[in-house]
């Protein structure tokens, strides 16, 4: 039996889904989050948005952030330029500085070649693994990178997470000029997946699998499990990054092979597509993520 083919007019069926409040806020009945099942959210997003909801407790927030990694170590966090290994310090002693007072933060979801509020190796590293969270409180601005390792078998693996941290100018300009606002990110967002969907539909590239729309529902529902994003997290928010993974998910899905597309000019106009497709998700997410930075801290 030949594969279940999924044109690409429906992926915006697949984004319409609607969040229910009480799946987040706690009114409905609370759910475990299975060990076996990681967050589709980036690391640097979840401690963003823990770290900008009203008076987390830190317990709460550590496990949601951390989840089935080893406890997260940070590197830096007391300035020095090279800090040594033994300088590691635990999650924990950089989200009780943060916790500490008034405090902004953002999350960059960058991909290489775009600049980031950051210099040097750091700024490498954050196009390397994907994401870096952008910290404020009223003595510090602080860009923080969480370098993944995994170990362990395919079947039976965890992740080692070094968060590591460098002094930075004040980064909230740059930030609005590069993500935006949650109003222009969700806009974008509506615009970029009308332009993927034609682009993609004249290359002819939604070959789906069978399990392609339970993939893309995975990740939207996973997101917002309770106990992993705070609760009440703001309806506007939630919507964002709900539409976002799915968006992220089915770029995914439709890169995994080349479609209908028989040369390589074609080859390329499909992969400029997901790319713009990428990062207006991409955007989308951080800009989900980010404290209101219109603003005082």
């Amino acid at each position: 039996m030949s594969p279940t083919l999924v044109g690409v007019g429906r992926w915006s069926e697949h984004l319409s889904g609607a969040w229910t409040p009480g799946a987040v806020t706690g009114r409905a009945a609370p759910t475990v989050v299975p060990v076996h099942e990681p967050s589709p959210l980036p690391r640097s997003v979840l401690l963003a948005l823990w770290l900008d909801s009203p008076a987390p407790e830190p317990a709460v927030l550590l496990r949601a952030v951390q989840g089935d990694d080893e406890p997260h170590t940070v590197h830096g966090l007391d300035g020095a330029d090279d800090p040594a290994p033994s300088d590691a310090a635990p999650l924990a002693r950089l989200v009780a500085e943060v916790l500490a007072g008034p405090h902004q933060v953002a999350a960059l979801l960058p991909a290489p070649g775009e600049p980031a509020p950051m210099t040097g190796r750091l700024a490498g590293l954050a196009a390397d693994q994907g994401e870096a969270l952008l910290l404020r409180t009223p003595t510090r601005a602080l860009a923080a990178v969480p370098e993944v390792v995994r170990f362990g078998s395919e079947r039976e693996h965890g992740h080692l997470v070094t968060w590591h941290v460098v002094d930075v100018p004040d980064w909230r300009t740059a930030v609005l000029g590069g993500v935006g606002s949650l109003q222009d990110a969700e806009r974008a967002l509506r615009e970029g997946l009308v332009e993927a969907t034609e682009a993609l539909t004249r290359l002819d590239v939604a070959r789906w699998r069978p399990d392609a729309a339970g993939r893309i529902e995975a990740a939207r529902d996973g997101a917002l499990r309770p106990g992993l994003v705070p609760d009440g997290l703001d309806a506007r928010r939630a919507r964002v990054l709900t539409s976002a993974l799915r968006l992220r998910a089915i770029v995914r899905l439709a890169t995994e092979d080349d479609g209908a597309a028989v040369n390589l000019w074609q080859v390329d106009q499909r992969s400029t597509a997901l790319r713009e497709v990428d990062r207006s998700a991409r955007r989308a997410m951080a800009a989900a993520a980010t404290s209101d930075l219109r603003t005082p801290s």
